[in-house]
């Protein structure tokens, strides 16, 4: 259903435990990112009416996460605060090819892997933290983060047939898993 070729290993899940803070406010950042991406595939495909009517529900969803991850913060007394994001988003972002329509296709893939591996990695938070209200917190994000990753495949074959598409997503899966397998030294959600 994800489209993702590996599994997030125990090395991260102990980058959480050790860094939880951090990675909530990672974790805001990334909504914050996430409603970003959605805006800009509006303003560069204004034209495609299905694909804006989309963007728009997941930018006002992702900011709604966003509020509701620097409401967790507040109660739990950590400061909000720039961090050093992880050289995952731009890796993939790397990968994206500059000539339309296959521009439109990576675009719309890259940000679909993004939000799998988000619902992945949400998976196992909501099954392996300590914390009960984190645990429940992040199973209410769930389902949301693979719905947005369905979106995502889905417009891309508005910009090339299905079979290029899958295929194209194939190839930026596999270059997805090695960068995870790579991890980065700082905790963060896609760390």
């Amino acid at each position: 259903m994800l489209h993702l070729q590996s599994e997030s290993g125990q090395r991260w899940l102990d980058q959480v435990e050790k860094n939880t803070d951090v990675v909530l406010i990672d974790h805001a950042h990334c909504e914050k990112k996430a409603a970003g991406t959605a805006l800009n595939l509006i303003f560069a495909y204004v034209e495609d009416e299905e694909l804006c009517r989309e963007m728009t529900l997941i930018v006002n969803e992702e900011l709604e996460h966003f509020n509701m991850v620097r409401d967790l913060l507040k109660r739990r007394g950590i400061p909000f605060r720039r961090l050093k994001p992880c050289n995952y988003g731009a890796q993939l972002h790397d990968l994206i090819r500059n000539q339309e329509p296959q521009r439109a296709v990576d675009r719309l893939l890259v940000a679909g892997l993004i939000e799998a591996r988000s619902c992945e990695r949400f998976g196992l938070l909501r099954k392996h933290l300590p914390d009960a209200e984190l645990r429940d917190f992040y199973d209410s994000l769930f389902e949301s983060e693979a719905r947005h990753h369905a979106v995502y495949v889905r417009l891309a074959k508005h910009f090339a047939p299905e079979a290029e598409v899958m295929q194209r997503l194939d190839e930026l899966a596999a270059a997805e898993a090695a960068i995870i397998a790579t991890g980065d030294e700082n905790a963060r959600v896609h760390s």
